[in-house]
């Protein structure tokens, strides 16, 4: 899993099933292949069913904001990839893998990044991301295995994004900047045609260094 795959996650929260279509297709066309809908949102699991089964198959779709076991089990059944938390929680990491789920636990400290890592976990939310800060997500580079990856969630938006991908992050965690509930297609479109600008200018300039 390169860090160039990884790439932005748009994070849906508040996203409804009537909406789903429009805006999965919009986030799709603008390159966005990583959807998350957290499950505090309406409807959550139809949601994820319906963006599942209507992407194509190189865009992945999971849940956010799940801190159970069972909220894995039940983005499972409904179609979803993708296993993304606040927190970090082991067992929840372990039944992702064991399902054949992406996991993406929050971190907030070294002992979180380690225990993340030990449990099999290899894409992780830095969340929030303005108290851990550029210089903590460097820190912690030097030490983590050379497969693991850093995706800053919390702040980040087209001034703050190229900062961090700069830094060493693998992708990040957008949300309000891109997605609140209402929004219309077409605002959701220009936003995240300027994110992934930025994305795919940072990927030239590093292949040609």
């Amino acid at each position: 899993m390169s860090n160039q795959h990884t790439g932005l996650i748009a994070i849906l929260r508040g996203l409804t099933p009537a909406e789903a279509p429009s805006i999965g297709d919009t986030l799709y066309d603008a390159g966005f292949r990583r959807l998350e809908v957290p499950l505090n949102s309406p409807e959550p699991l139809k949601t994820v069913r319906l963006l599942a089964d209507r992407l194509p198959e190189d865009a992945r779709v999971g849940g956010g904001t799940m801190v159970q076991v069972e909220d894995v089990d039940r983005v499972h059944d409904a179609g979803g990839t993708l296993v993304v938390a606040p927190n970090t929680d082991p067992a929840v990491i372990a039944r992702a893998l064991e399902l054949g789920m992406e996991p993406s636990p929050g971190v907030a400290t070294a002992t979180e990044v380690f225990t993340a890592l030990h449990a099999g976990a290899r894409a992780l939310k830095i969340f929030p991301a303005p108290s851990v800060g550029i210089p903590g997500m460097k820190a912690w580079s030097a030490t983590v295995p050379a497969d693991a990856q850093f995706l800053p969630v919390g702040g980040i938006d087209a001034e703050t994004l190229p900062g961090w991908l700069e830094a060493g992050a693998a992708g990040a965690g957008i949300g309000t900047t891109l997605y609140t509930p209402g929004r219309r297609a077409d605002e959701v479109r220009a936003a995240a045609e300027d994110l992934m600008r930025i994305w795919d200018r940072h990927h030239r300039e590093k292949d040609q260094a």
